[in-house]
């Protein structure tokens, strides 16, 4: 039997080398979110729970959404305690 092969040893296959900020990941979405700022209370639980930092502050200390990288996913929506985050098509 032969010993298992370290990570240094297994060869590079499907491995981005540059930032993942250069890959706009977004139009693998099918929804989108959208956040109400009269509901949103700026708790900060969507950009807490947002898997890919997609959740982003404005001037106004609102969150809003990096629709490049946001994936859709939805995990916003379901956190935001007062329902000030809805899932649309596209």
């Amino acid at each position: 039997m032969s010993a298992l092969k370290g990570w240094k040893e297994i060869p590079i296959a499907g491995v981005p080398f540059e930032p993942a900020v250069k890959y706009k990941t977004g139009d693998w979405r099918v929804f989108r979110p959208v956040i109400d700022n009269e509901k949103c209370i700026k708790c900060g639980l969507c950009w807490m729970f947002c898997p890919d930092s997609s959740i982003i502050w404005d001037g106004d200390n609102f969150p809003t959404v990096d629709y490049e990288h946001c994936k859709g996913c939805g995990i916003c929506a379901h956190e935001c305690p007062t329902k000030a985050i809805q899932m649309v098509r596209g």
